[in-house]
């Protein structure tokens, strides 16, 4: 009994030694998380989602977003490098481009080529062949872009993207999620919005200090410049006069993870939220040693995404006009949305194998 008991505490203080001192690669920082109001007011459960149409992918997965071309075809990046065209209305798909990396946003530029935000290689330049070339894979004084997200192009050409993470890559931690909870856990603020200038090919940095800077897009008129901070559980707005300036919050304390965010046919915003917020996580915000621990725990002791599929429709200045809400699930993990001419809505997600369509 006595050896037993000796196994038992030398077991003990091992797993409390490894618990509290084993190596992670987060140093989290100590913030207050904003009150979680939940799914109330403006965001009040509803299941607008639950009539959803699917198109087929062809056995690829995580259609993260879309774009809708002047050919009337839907462009959505997948998984395994790909971008795949598709048909809405026929339902049938093609591949059209091949990255080599993790494609993420998409956006048609006003010359027609598509450009995309690849979190393993940078920017993207993507060609009618589908030809692809690399824009940006670092700043114009050398800092590498480590996790390229969402991005949007200004009248003159300029794009204006997300580099979400400065700490965690995509390509180092194995794939996109990983990444972005090891960045939402640290919370040090090392995201950031950067602009490329297509007249002398420079890069350089628009905005800094955003804990997990996710979607952009920019607002009808062209001032300004709308950003999802994933990290924050809110929207913010920069004016594109007053780059360096500290933006305004337009919509803050989502009840989730704030991810794309495309600007609709008429002029309004929508945003995808990943996942609810997770009161745990929440409750750790202002003890960094114990989200270290939390990085410790085996992966199916962390706390993880909650299947509930939402889309957040809003004006440039922050107000709620619609959310479409999946409180079961069956289309989870949802990135964003893109309106169609037509009136359908398609809607995107970090892992389905399949791309949503809410009909009109």
């Amino acid at each position: 009994m006595r050896a037993t008991g000796k196994v038992l505490v030398f077991g003990f203080l091992l797993l409390a030694g490894y618990m509290s001192f084993w190596p992670v690669p987060v140093e989290p920082v100590a913030w207050d998380a904003p009150i979680d109001k939940g799914f109330t007011g403006d965001n009040a459960l509803n299941d607008r989602l639950a009539g959803l149409e699917f198109l087929d992918l062809g056995g690829e997965s995580g259609p993260e977003d879309a774009v809708l071309g002047s050919d009337g075809m839907v462009y959505a990046a997948v998984h395994d490098g790909k971008i795949l065209r598709i048909d809405p209305v026929n339902n049938t798909h093609s591949v059209f481009a091949e990255t080599g990396g993790r494609p993420l946003g998409l956006e048609f530029g006003q010359d027609g080529v598509l450009y995309a935000a690849d979190a393993n290689r940078g920017l993207l330049e993507i060609d009618a062949t589908g030809k692809v070339t690399v824009l940006a894979d670092k700043t114009s004084d050398g800092s590498p872009i480590l996790y390229a997200d969402d991005l949007d192009i200004a009248d003159d050409g300029s794009i204006y993207f997300s580099d979400a993470s400065t700490r965690f890559s995509a390509a180092q931690f194995g794939n996109t999620l990983t990444a972005s909870i090891l960045d939402l856990v640290e919370h040090s603020g090392n995201g950031r919005i950067l602009k490329y200038d297509p007249v002398n090919n420079q890069t350089t940095v628009f905005a800094s200090g955003l804990n997990f800077a996710n979607g952009v897009a920019l607002t009808s008129d062209g001032m300004g410049l709308i950003v999802a901070e994933t990290g924050g559980y809110r929207i913010l707005r920069y004016e594109l006069a007053k780059a360096g300036k500290e933006p305004v919050e337009i919509i803050s304390s989502l009840p989730g993870f704030p991810d794309n965010v495309n600007r609709g046919k008429d002029g309004t915003f929508l945003a995808g939220l990943t996942s609810p917020r997770n009161a745990i996580v929440d409750r750790l915000s202002d003890k960094p040693f114990l989200r270290t621990m939390l990085v410790r725990l085996p992966d199916f002791l962390k706390p993880g995404p909650t299947r509930h599929g939402f889309i957040l429709r809003f004006d440039a200045n922050g107000n709620v006009l619609e959310t479409l809400q999946d409180p079961a699930g069956d289309y989870a993990l949802t990135t964003g949305a893109i309106d169609l001419a037509d009136g359908s809505v398609v809607i995107t997600s970090l892992s389905e194998p399949r791309l949503g369509i809410l009909r009109k």
